[in-house]
């Protein structure tokens, strides 16, 4: 095994590559021959690094259309699993991950691993509002809390609707596994004037699907979930800095394969694993 002090940038780039494929820690463990906790300490420290730089670089961001989503998974037991000394506590059962994508260009310009509460949808959205330049269009599901917390969040200065989805169950489908089938939405539209062509949120749910194949934590029926909330919110950042930076976008081959943050005009390339390595010295 190789310890933490003497990975290469050529080791740490190898380690990221298995994780962002979504690779559990231990997969990665017999991929490349690095220690279990070498990997938890990079995913940790690199997961930092990755979080300060694209709180750097993400402001000031031409966005116009945003969709915005939440994302269920649950860190040291499920929810109806928690000891009774760690019910009520963050962090421990339940944890919602906010995200943020922009319609066009694909960038995740923000999100926040907590809670699906409005006080965390009002964080959220408040540091989503401060890296925008111009007014945008925001779509959300119909959650309660955002009734409450977008308005305020951007200063009343944005054209906000949500998208309300009905379902139905088929009967003949397993209920367990088999997802239930759309069969109406509603559109409300709640701020300003939003185009009725571009209310969805069809990118960030595709979006939710893209960190259940990328993050092991996310996966549904493993035992790759996490034990520890920031060590979540670490391999977040660092998903996110591949996603955004180091990897050209299905949607963006044209005039020349681009990764979302090409797109947004905050990166003139598209990344290497190596390069993202580097945020460790920086």
């Amino acid at each position: 095994m190789v310890s933490m002090n003497r990975l290469t940038i050529e080791k740490r780039a190898q380690v990221i590559a298995a994780l962002v494929e979504g690779n559990s820690i231990r997969a990665t463990v017999r991929m490349t021959g690095a220690a279990k906790n070498t990997i938890t300490k990079l995913i940790v420290d690199l997961g930092k690094g990755c979080e300060d730089y694209q709180d750097r670089v993400m402001r000031d961001l031409p966005c116009k259309v945003i969709e915005v989503d939440e994302l269920w998974a649950f860190c040291y037991a499920k929810q109806k699993n928690v000891p009774e000394q760690f019910k009520g506590m963050p962090g421990y059962g339940d944890v919602w991950t906010f995200t943020a994508i922009d319609a066009d260009t694909k960038l995740i310009p923000a999100w926040l691993v907590g809670e699906r509460t409005a006080d965390d949808a009002d964080v959220f959205l408040r540091d989503l509002a401060s890296r925008m330049a111009n007014r945008i269009q925001l779509s959300t599901d119909g959650h309660s809390m955002y009734a409450s917390t977008v308005g305020p969040a951007f200063k009343q200065q944005i054209d906000y609707a949500q998208i309300q989805k009905t379902y139905s169950v088929d009967p003949n489908a397993d209920h367990k596994y088999s997802p239930p089938i759309c069969t109406g939405i509603k559109v409300r539209r709640l701020k300003g004037n939003p185009a009725r062509s571009r209310v969805s949120t069809s990118y960030v749910e595709r979006q939710n699907l893209t960190m259940r194949m990328g993050m092991r934590r996310f996966t549904r029926l493993t035992n790759g979930f996490s034990r520890k909330v920031e060590n979540l919110a670490f391999a977040t950042s660092l998903h996110f800095m591949h996603y955004n930076f180091a990897r050209p976008h299905e949607t963006l081959k044209t005039p020349y394969p681009r990764t979302p943050a090409m797109a947004a005009g905050i990166a003139d390339h598209i990344w290497t694993t190596k390069e993202i390595a580097a945020l460790l010295d920086n």
